[in-house]
């Protein structure tokens, strides 16, 4: 078989442009709406998407004023999504900064069992000093100790998740014996960061471990995806950004032994769908026409380290802006936004406009086959595996792609068109680790 795409949909209440809860179609309550997205799920899997995917932060997401904020817990919310769906992944974003590793090696567990293996992780180290603030820091720690920290987090994890054989369970009810105490070990971690004991209180589960994703494209960021990621959620505005990032990460992943095949690029897409071209530039103009600009630049203006007021709307960007090395949090992103803004000669009115789609995500407007095109385009011209399809209206764009993009892709050879296995990692073509023997492997350190 011809190598095939790999498509997750990232689901944002009623969609990824910021002006789309004023459109009539939108419900504004939507963020907890469980039913809004058990419906968007199903239609991803109508779809026979890889998986589902939702971002969350320990803080409040962005102002309250601006759009629907506040979200469910995440992993709360796919297990209820899990017993919606059947066969679609469930990947939910969890920070290493302000939690555990034996509550989060649990919680991920615990979606694997009670989704029969579809889980997985979008591992994050939180940009952003009023995360700390929620959790008793006074800021946020570091750039490089996050990712220590992160780094760390996941290998308590997998200690965790390895800390019960795959055939620790017996079920013996004759012998009266329901568990092989000696195929169920303590981890006894002692490190920089954490101490932690184990065994985790839970049998391993379907796929062993969750499907591992990163999204940080900072340096830190791209060496701990090398080393431990198995899906990539990343952003670039241009082909060349993307090819030059993903030769690069393919190529840290191999320099450490793995397999570049087993870990997947995902770039994040924001498409504007019309039956015509002029049909989806009126949705843009629509949804464009619709943000509010003073809320815009303030969000801008946080991303930036900057006051609102040094932010002229008919200005380019200021040219003493912070250096990235200055930036403590969202390096990647920061560094993007200031790139596209002077590669373009962007006003900062200008530059709320691309970034109200998909803040800093690429935005394609078109017909469902020129979508398919650029899809098709940036697959095979070495820039992506796959990708992050975030829709700019939910539930009607999500709806659009599924129901026209996605057969394009089909006829064309590149997209399944029925699901093949019955876990998020038969979906990515990736194996089930086999579990470790601590004991051994602590022997022979």
């Amino acid at each position: 078989m011809s190598r095939q795409l790999h498509l997750n949909a990232f689901l944002m209440s009623t969609g990824h442009h910021e002006a789309s809860w004023r459109l009539p179609e939108s419900n504004p309550f939507a963020n907890t709406d469980v039913e809004h997205y058990r419906d968007l799920a199903r239609t991803a899997e109508r779809g026979k998407f890889d998986s589902i995917f939702f971002a969350d932060s320990p803080v409040l997401f962005s102002d309250v004023g601006r759009r629907p904020a506040g979200s469910l817990e995440p992993t709360v919310l796919l297990t209820a999504i899990a017993a919606a769906t059947s066969r679609i992944g469930l990947i939910a974003t969890a920070s290493t900064t302000y939690n555990d590793p034996f509550n989060l090696a649990r919680r991920f567990a615990s979606v694997d069992h009670v989704s029969a293996g579809r889980a997985g992780w979008n591992v994050v180290t939180t940009a952003g000093p009023d995360a700390a603030k929620n959790f008793n820091l006074a800021d946020q720690p570091a750039h490089a100790e996050r990712y220590e920290r992160a780094a760390e987090f996941l290998e308590v994890a997998f200690k965790l998740w390895d800390s019960w054989q795959d055939d620790a369970t017996l079920a013996d009810k004759e012998s009266g014996v329901w568990g092989d105490n000696a195929k169920v070990q303590a981890i006894e971690h002692v490190g920089r960061h954490f101490q932690v004991r184990g065994p985790l209180n839970l049998p391993r589960s379907p796929q062993g471990y969750p499907l591992i994703v990163q999204a940080g494209s900072s340096e830190d960021g791209k060496g701990l995806a090398a080393r431990y990621a198995e899906a990539v959620f990343t952003a670039q505005q241009t082909l060349e950004d993307a090819q030059a990032f993903y030769a690069d990460l393919k190529s840290r992943t191999a320099a450490l032994g793995r397999d570049p095949d087993g870990i997947k690029i995902l770039p994040g897409i924001v498409p504007v769908i019309g039956a015509t071209e002029t049909e989806a530039q009126a949705l843009e103009r629509e949804l464009d026409d619709l943000i509010k600009p003073e809320y815009a630049r303030q969000q801008l203006a946080r991303t930036l380290r900057v006051d609102p007021e040094d932010l002229p709307f008919d200005q380019q960007l200021p040219a003493d802006l912070p250096d990235e090395d200055e930036i403590e949090g969202a390096k990647s992103r920061y560094t993007l936004i200031v790139t596209l803004a002077r590669r373009e000669n962007l006003t900062v009115r200008q530059l709320i406009g691309r970034l109200g789609g998909g803040r800093g995500h690429r935005t394609f407007t078109g017909t469902p086959e020129q979508v398919a095109d650029a899809i098709q385009h940036w697959f095979e011209a070495g820039a992506a595996d796959g990708f992050n399809i975030m829709p700019p209206v939910l539930p009607s764009g999500l709806t659009t792609f599924t129901d026209h993009v996605v057969p394009v892709l089909q006829h064309r050879g590149l997209f399944r068109s029925e699901y093949t296995g019955t876990t998020l990692r038969d979906h990515y073509g990736l194996p089930r680790p086999a579990g470790r023997t601590l004991a051994v492997e602590e022997a022979t350190a």
